[in-house]
């Protein structure tokens, strides 16, 4: 039996974070159904298709979920809606501010017909506050937690590769409704959850808070560089790879010279005997270290590196990390079934029970009948549904 097994969850989602948090529920066995709406769906449907003629974005974060269209501003559709609320554990929702609460469906409007019911709403910046009303999406948020404002180069501020505000806001999500669960086993009550985007981010943010505090001047835009440890990051070596780097102590360091710039005056140099003397002079130890690796391939600086038990790893691109050695011996691998043909997906990280589900990304509204019959709706009934577009 899965952890989660015997948990239904209601998802009103659509993009990134809530849908992140859902498929994390499903991992462990929930039931989920994904509300969507008729023809049109979750518009992260929409985003490419570059996975079989499937976007890349959906197929991460909807595995192992049903998908159920309907209308919800037809009064039907809303009653649907609340029949399968009245047997749920858990309501998510990360529609447009405001929007669940205008339809009833906040905790306070709930919590009589269904005292059990955990509800989590995700937003951008919280229920509350001036910012309250204003539309968030992840590039924004990582602009407002500061993000941005710490990556990158000195020239150039830049945003993350991938949506950080939003996994970081769908981590915060997932992570509450399991101790909402926990706390509803021993009080009997579901209770609500307000998950910001901003907050998860700017949680996220504390070494470079902290690091400024009390108007102290910030980290540096580094690039793939540390800000304020130094060597740590990317280095070329002579046959035009990169090879990336950390050291964390003066034993590294002296091991770094030692063993693999193999020499022994950078030791004792003045320049760079402290980190803080590094990170001040680290023009001046990057024409050294670029000159020791002048003559030596990535693959040999590597394993110099091992050899001096220094950490390290190489810059692999997308196309080496399907590859990785390492994922391929610990079997992460799996295959998953879409409307276009199998993918291969990755097993979440860790796992309690037996391996999580990773059943198939549904397709729009695939799931209607099967649901709807779970609520005694005739095939007429249905069919009715469907010439009125409540589904």
């Amino acid at each position: 039996m899965r952890p989660l097994e015997g948990i239904t969850v209601i998802s009103l989602e659509h993009a990134i974070a809530a849908p992140f948090a859902t498929r994390q529920l499903a991992d462990l066995g929930a039931r989920v159904i994904k509300v969507e709406r008729p023809e049109v769906g979750d518009f992260a449907r929409s985003y490419d298709q570059r996975v079989n003629g499937l976007a890349s974005h959906f197929v991460w974060v909807n595995r192992s979920k049903e998908s159920l269209t309907l209308d919800l501003k037809q009064a039907e559709g809303a009653g649907i809606l609340h029949q399968l609320l009245a047997k749920a554990d858990v309501l998510v929702q990360n529609l447009a501010p405001g929007a669940a609460s205008r339809m009833g469906l906040s905790y306070a409007d709930l919590k009589a017909a269904n005292p059990r019911l955990i509800v989590c709403n995700i937003s951008g910046y919280g229920d509350g506050g001036p910012y309250q009303d204003r539309k968030a999406y992840d590039l924004l948020i990582q602009a407002e937690a500061g993000f941005i404002s710490t990556t990158g180069t000195t020239d150039t501020p830049s945003k993350a590769g991938i949506s950080i505000a939003d996994i970081a806001a769908g981590m915060y999500a997932y992570t509450n409704i399991l101790a909402a669960l926990i706390q509803r086993g021993q009080s009997g009550q579901g209770c609500n959850i307000d998950v910001s985007m901003l907050e998860a981010m700017a949680e996220w943010m504390g070494f470079p808070l902290y690091y400024a505090y009390g108007g102290a001047v910030p980290p540096d835009r580094a690039g793939a560089s540390h800000a304020t440890i130094f060597p740590y990051g990317p280095f070329v070596a002579g046959d035009g790879n990169t090879v990336l780097f950390g050291l964390q102590n003066e034993r590294e360091w002296q091991a770094f010279c030692k063993l693999v710039l193999q020499d022994l005056d950078l030791v004792t140099d003045s320049r760079f005997i402290t980190n803080s003397l590094r990170v001040k002079n680290k023009k001046e130890l990057t024409d050294c270290i670029t000159s020791g690796f002048s003559q030596l391939s990535a693959q040999q600086v590597i394993e110099r590196l091992e050899g001096a038990g220094i950490a390290n790893s190489q810059m692999r691109d997308m196309a080496g990390v399907w590859k990785h050695p390492q994922l391929k011996y610990r079997e992460r691998w799996r295959q998953v079934s879409t409307s276009t043909g199998l993918i291969p997906a990755l097993i979440p990280p860790g796992g309690v029970g037996p391996e999580p589900r990773m059943d198939p990304v549904p397709a729009l509204g695939e799931h209607n009948i099967a649901i709807l019959t779970e609520l005694d709706y005739s095939q007429e009934q249905v069919a009715a549904l469907q010439y009125k577009q409540v589904i």
